[in-house]
């Protein structure tokens, strides 16, 4: 019996396409490409099922979204505080989420099955990366998505994204109000699109200033807790006169790597170093001393993004496909003037 994967093959067009016109979603495809499907169907004998195709035949009011695993020495709390005010935002918009997890490395499949099954209206991305190969198959498939992150920057799509730049800015200035003068930064590995846009704050501002930037002073690692280790003992071994005086993290997880190595060393932070966060993981107010840190704006964000997904799902043209929210800055126990 001929199947929706023979007609696509004979149309010469995605599976989903021929989807969208036994679902009748016309504003999905051409005039022509609708004729050359439903002339595929006619010629390889395909026969629909019509009470599937009568479900399918208006918005289920789900929308996906992805569950993200994290290797072993990483959290992300900024991730799991997002699918809570996401859900909540499609709930007073009237839709659910419909959470999904994909084999590590390998998330086109489920996506594809779920736009050719027709069980859900639109996806919402997170952790999005370079070249998000995801954000190139919703692209090329045109079904509606929109995406907490950035990614390729030579591609037309809908994100909300925190203001990193402004954020970390924002910071190393107030660092400098304390009259610090090297200031360092945990960076995260050149490839991250959210670690480039805070690093070009903390260059922005340290240049504002007319402060030098070492080489040095910019130690990179990934999202976890040794890599605030590493950070804190290079900037440590570097000539006393050159040594950092205050840091930036580039999150709260390697800012507490980085007070953890100071405690070693017998420094206190806030009095010896000062240090500033980002992401307000729980219970960092909670920390010996409390960490200062920059808050992202998570339920602005998930509000912003199911706003920005029912003026897709409308039709509407007329709405911001790019939006940044900064972060608040917390100042915390962990920063003060200067020692030396």
């Amino acid at each position: 019996m001929p199947t929706i994967k023979d007609v696509a093959r004979e149309a010469g067009v995605s599976i989903a396409t021929v989807s969208y016109v036994l679902n009748n979603k016309s504003h999905f495809v051409s005039a022509r490409t609708r004729e050359q499907v439903l002339e595929a169907i006619q010629r390889v004998g395909y026969t629909p099922n019509m009470t599937a195709r009568n479900l399918k035949s208006s918005q289920t009011r789900l929308i996906g979204y992805a569950w993200h695993r994290e290797p072993g020495d990483q959290v992300n709390a900024v991730l799991d505080r997002f699918i809570y005010f996401l859900a909540q935002a499609a709930e007073t918009a009237g839709y659910h989420l419909l959470t999904f997890t994909h084999p590590v490395g390998q998330p086109l499949p489920v996506y594809d099955e779920l736009i050719r099954s027709g069980r859900v209206d639109g996806f919402v991305l997170a952790g999005t990366v370079q070249n998000d190969e995801r954000i190139r198959f919703l692209l090329e498939e045109e079904f509606p998505f929109v995406s907490f992150g950035r990614s390729n920057p030579q591609w037309d799509f809908p994100w909300v994204d925190t203001d990193g730049a402004i954020g970390v800015r924002q910071a190393v200035q107030r660092l400098i109000e304390l009259g610090h003068q090297r200031i360092a930064m945990a960076a995260w590995p050149e490839e991250s699109i959210s670690g480039k846009h805070r690093l070009e704050g903390y260059y922005a501002a340290m240049d504002q200033a007319g402060l030098p930037v070492l080489p040095e002073y910019i130690v990179r690692g990934e999202h976890t807790e040794s890599a605030g280790h590493h950070a804190f003992n290079a900037w440590m071994d570097l000539p006393e006169s050159a040594r950092p005086t205050a840091a930036i993290a580039i999150t709260d997880l390697v800012a507490i790597g980085i007070m953890n190595e100071a405690e070693a060393r017998g420094l206190t932070i806030g009095q010896d170093f000062s240090l500033i966060g980002f992401d307000d993981t729980p219970l960092t107010q909670y920390l010996k001393p409390s960490l200062s840190t920059l808050q992202q704006a998570i339920p602005e964000t998930g509000q912003a993004l199911i706003s920005m997904l029912e003026a897709i799902l409308s039709h509407y043209r007329d709405y911001d496909r790019h939006i940044l929210i900064p972060p608040c800055l917390l100042e915390r126990a962990s920063v003060g003037p200067p020692r030396w």
